[in-house]
């Protein structure tokens, strides 16, 4: 193991086994089908904040950043009364996500500055790529070391400038887009550029990768809850393939991974629809104030309060207070009150999230 070194792609062995080229089709199957359904919701924002609120918790777990929905759901409101240190972690993660989509979805490329531009929002400093030797992985029960990464911060700059020759010039590597995922995020991990948020800055470059290469048009496929159900095997089989060489099991599992998660994602993003459906047809149907813009403000976010509904529907305080006052008293939205002010919580909208 301590002979191990980690080398510039692309790799010099073959990916594309038997069994990996007869578990591509349903993998990509799956993606498109997501980004069909993906597109049948009007408005984008909604699919990004919810799902992306979901991922930010999961993917923050992960590195032990343990966040209930409903702290998560109240830092959203951005409350004076209510303070998270973690929660406010899982937001950053939430901002870095957008930040990310806007900047690949303006250049087209997923660049070592948009990479250092998300582990800067999610970790809100400015430290860059290691600069200093001592980083080393460790085993979080007994504490011996698992792997260490490159330590000379020349050899840093060299990989990740090569991993970003990997990423955007498909001219080096025509492997599949799913198969180069897994190796992006291998050896992404194994540099592990940066003294912090190296687990969340690679979990985010996965789905942006996706839209680089037009499997998905929105960020919306988040392996993290696969990683959550499958921790020990994640990590097992990165460190097969530092010990071993053992490729053809990580990628079956990042594969896999794609395709579950596009299956779990694809049926909550029907409820989703299905529930905003019946929200629509009660609203118009029982309130003079339904407007399309409300619908939308009570699903891009769980939890809601006036100041949003001000901003959303471009009403007064006192309306905007009227109309979520009026659809909690009909039991449309529960009412809670935090400090001084009040906020509006969409039950059944937080049920389908919280037990996904």
């Amino acid at each position: 193991m301590a002979s191990w070194k980690l080398s510039e792609l692309p790799l010099t062995i073959d990916l594309e086994t038997k069994k990996v080229l007869k578990n591509l089709p349903s993998a990509h199957a799956a993606l498109a089908e997501l980004k069909g359904v993906a597109s049948t919701i009007p408005n984008q924002n909604i699919l990004i904040n919810t799902l992306g609120l979901q991922e930010a918790k999961d993917s923050s777990a992960i590195e032990n950043i343990i966040t209930t929905h409903d702290d998560l759901y109240k830092s959203g409101l951005n409350l004076d009364s209510f303070k998270s240190l973690n929660a406010k972690e899982v937001q950053n993660y939430i901002l870095a996500l957008k930040k990310g989509f806007r900047s690949i979805s303006q250049s087209g490329l997923l660049t070592n500055k948009i990479i250092m531009q998300i582990q800067q929002v999610l970790e809100d400093n400015k430290a860059g790529f290691r600069k200093l030797p001592g980083t080393a992985l460790k085993n979080s029960v007994t504490g011996d070391t698992i792997y260490t990464p490159p330590q000379d911060h020349e050899d840093i700059l060299r990989l990740m400038a090569n991993l970003e020759k990997y990423i955007n010039d498909i001219e080096l590597c025509d492997y599949d887009p799913l198969i180069k995922m897994g190796v992006i995020h291998f050896q992404f991990e194994s540099i592990h550029p940066f003294y912090d948020g190296n687990g969340r800055t690679g979990r985010i470059i996965n789905i942006l990768y996706l839209i680089l290469q037009k499997l998905q048009s929105l960020p919306v496929l988040y392996l993290s809850s696969y990683i959550i159900k499958h921790k020990s095997d994640y990590y097992r089989l990165l460190q097969k393939v530092r010990d071993e060489n053992l490729w053809e099991d990580w990628i079956l599992f990042m594969i896999t991974g794609v395709e579950e998660t596009a299956r779990e994602t694809i049926d909550l993003i029907i409820k989703i629809k299905d529930l905003m459906l019946n929200y629509k047809h009660h609203l118009r149907a029982n309130y003079k104030f339904y407007s399309q813009e409300l619908l939308n403000n009570l699903f891009k976010h769980p939890y809601t309060k006036i100041e949003f509904v001000v901003k959303d529907v471009g009403v007064s305080r006192l309306t905007a207070a009227n109309y979520l006052n009026k659809l909690a008293d009909d039991k449309m939205l529960r009412k809670e009150k935090l400090g001084t002010g009040n906020y509006y919580i969409n039950e059944q909208l937080f049920e389908l999230l919280t037990k996904r």
